[in-house]
């Protein structure tokens, strides 16, 4: 109870500054009323009002359910065989914000021998992802992974698709 008088005294002392704050903007300065101000040699240039900067907008709200989306990153990836791929660990966007592809760990033993592998985000199917046990299952065959080039970060990447699904990239001059 204690700290819930402290708050609402504190936010009665933050209301009444702001108050304050604004009255004395609104008025003449302390000690000065017309009848005693200095004289002025020509009339005041006309004052433009000061207002605060535009306050941003509010931000659009969106609820999704527990149940309806899932983050990715970690997520182990399965072949239709139910071949273990490896797992998500980054996510590839083109420079207008489309997710393109997933970086996938693939194969190693407790991450000794494992590379990274990229493969296009339309060849993944996340049917049933309703907790982290869940996996995401890959259109591709562990042989066809197994044999792409391996991903390093800042050099051109090769992206592994399921049959024809694949867009490339678009020149930026």
């Amino acid at each position: 109870m204690r700290a819930i008088g402290v708050l609402i005294l504190g936010m009665a002392v933050v209301a009444g500054l702001a108050v304050a704050t604004s009255r004395a903007a609104d008025g003449p300065p302390a000690g000065q009323t017309e009848a005693n101000a200095p004289p002025t040699a020509q009339p005041p240039a006309s004052t433009v009002p000061v207002t605060p900067k535009d306050a941003a907008p509010p931000p659009s709200v969106t609820i999704i359910g527990a149940s309806d989306a899932h983050g990715v990153l970690g997520r182990d990836v399965r072949s239709a065989a139910d071949e273990d791929m490896g797992r998500i660990v980054d996510v590839i966007v083109d420079r207008d914000g489309h997710v393109r592809a997933a970086v996938i760990d693939f194969g190693g033993f407790l991450g000794v021998g494992s590379r990274k592998i990229v493969v296009d985000w339309n060849a993944m199917r996340f049917g049933k992802i309703a907790n982290k046990k869940d996996s995401i299952t890959l259109e591709l065959t562990k042989a066809q992974v197994a044999a792409a080039p391996e991903y390093k970060e800042d050099t051109p990447m090769v992206v592994l698709g399921a049959s024809g699904s694949l867009q490339p990239l678009q020149a930026i001059q």
